[in-house]
């Protein structure tokens, strides 16, 4: 059973290396959560190593502009691994083809960017539905409506074929008070449909994967029980480190604030219960990160 901790001092000595998830446990979209930036702080002051690893459909330098905005201090992390970066890699390897149709913001069209870590990137271009070859989903252009508004296209496209790559698997996110659609919802929905979406951020290995080279590119070798994973998330960040094999201190008052009863720490029975319905046990519970 989970054991609920107080602080991430209590147990950072026994951990390295932090992957630590950023929506709903460093920031909500809207401003950062000070005890959490103090808490990796201090764990990098020990000689901990921070890797901020996010479903954002970007690259790392937006997330990092991003933070900045928000107020994290670049002495909180080390280096930030996103889905955005892993799902880029597999585009520009051809993974949904050179014709893409792409669902998301206009600023998400950086997902496009070149990106370094591939070698011989193919040319990618950006086509109306009837002329694509698969599907770049960042997110939904109306992150409040429901999902099924893509279900006459994703019918179409499936009938073509078409794999759909979904920058970011986070089924919802809290922006500040409010509850968003994101691409994981779309990518779920095409593929109760049928369809065949590829996932490349939590709980996918390849976004892991990244990390690791990430951290060897830093000088970084660590044992995978030196590995601590922080998230909100039990479908992704918790998921994705059990599979991993890797440690996870699960931020109950993130995403299942509500389920858990978290005021400031989770109500213990009420987290029982919520894990069990999960089938999920990390290895550690905390109210917030702190």
């Amino acid at each position: 059973m989970t054991q609920i901790v107080t602080s991430l001092a209590e147990i950072s000595d026994r951990y390295d290396v932090v992957l630590c998830d950023l929506w709903g446990c460093v920031h909500n979209g809207r401003q950062a959560f000070p005890e959490a930036i103090k808490a990796l702080q201090a764990f990098r002051a020990t000689g901990g190593t921070v890797v901020m690893l996010t479903n954002a459909p970007r690259a790392r330098a937006y997330v990092a502009e991003q933070l900045d905005r928000l107020g994290v201090p670049r002495d909180a992390w080390d280096v930030i691994t996103t889905s955005g970066d892993s799902a880029r890699a597999a585009m520009f390897n051809g993974a949904v083809g050179q014709k893409v149709y792409f669902i998301g913001y206009e600023s998400d069209l950086t997902f496009f960017d070149p990106l370094n870590i591939v070698e011989t990137p193919l040319e990618i271009t950006r086509v109306p539905l009837q002329e694509a070859e698969g599907i770049v989903c960042c997110g939904p252009e109306d992150p409040y409506a429901d999902p099924a508004v893509y279900r006459a296209d994703f019918l179409y496209a499936k009938q073509m074929g078409m794999k759909l790559l979904c920058a970011n698997p986070d089924v919802i996110v809290d922006v500040g008070t409010k509850r968003q659609w994101c691409a994981g919802a779309l990518a779920q929905l095409y593929t109760e449909m049928g369809g065949q979406s590829l996932y490349f951020g939590k709980p996918h290995p390849p976004i892991y994967d990244l990390a690791r080279r990430r951290l060897a590119a830093m000088g970084t070798e660590v044992a995978p029980h030196r590995i601590l994973c922080i998230g909100d998330g039990i479908i992704t960040d918790v998921a994705g480190a059990m599979s991993e094999d890797l440690d996870a201190l699960f931020i109950t008052g993130g995403l299942a604030a509500e389920e858990t009863k978290t005021t400031d720490q989770p109500d213990p029975e009420a987290l029982r219960t919520y894990l069990e319905s999960k089938s999920y046990d990390p290895a550690y519970s905390i109210g917030f990160l702190r």
